[in-house]
């Protein structure tokens, strides 16, 4: 690892910490004695999304992100909560066999994981997948919940 203040090659791994999505290393070069921190992330396949319209996206894991952030809106929900419903569906997803994804399938793990945690998330978030037309639609999710 090249030390960013010197360009140095040779650095010291003083501490390591493994997250849900990444490896943070602590590290300090031998010549300069700056120290700055280092994220290592496997990288994975690309995952393609197959959209209603047919068209194929690549997977975007912060536009799902905003997508709950959207739905849980001043709701009592962390972003720590969310980081890690984002990464259960990611994970989820990866498990399967092959790399493409139907977009609805996405939506239903979304709506499966806000169920269980906040039922006026779980309604916002079907309002806008579902495509509700009127206040019906909206009816008739209340009454599945209740």
């Amino acid at each position: 690892m090249k030390c960013p203040y010197c360009g140095s090659e040779e650095t010291d791994v003083l501490e390591t910490r493994d997250g849900e999505e990444s490896t943070r290393r602590r590290r300090e070069c031998q010549k300069c004695t700056k120290r700055f921190t280092t994220y290592e992330r496997v990288e994975n396949v690309d995952l393609v999304i197959l959209k209603k319209d047919g068209r194929r996206e690549k997977f975007d894991r912060e536009k799902l992100r905003r997508g709950i952030v959207k739905a849980t809106e001043k709701r009592p929900i962390s972003t720590e909560l969310i980081g890690s419903i984002v990464a259960e569906i990611e994970q989820e997803l990866r498990n399967r066999d092959g790399v493409e994804v139907s977009s609805k399938t996405i939506g239903n793990l979304v709506l499966k994981k806000l169920k269980k945690i906040d039922k006026v998330a779980y309604v916002r978030f079907a309002s806008v997948y579902l495509d509700f037309g009127d206040l019906a639609d909206f009816e008739k999710v209340i009454e599945k919940l209740t």
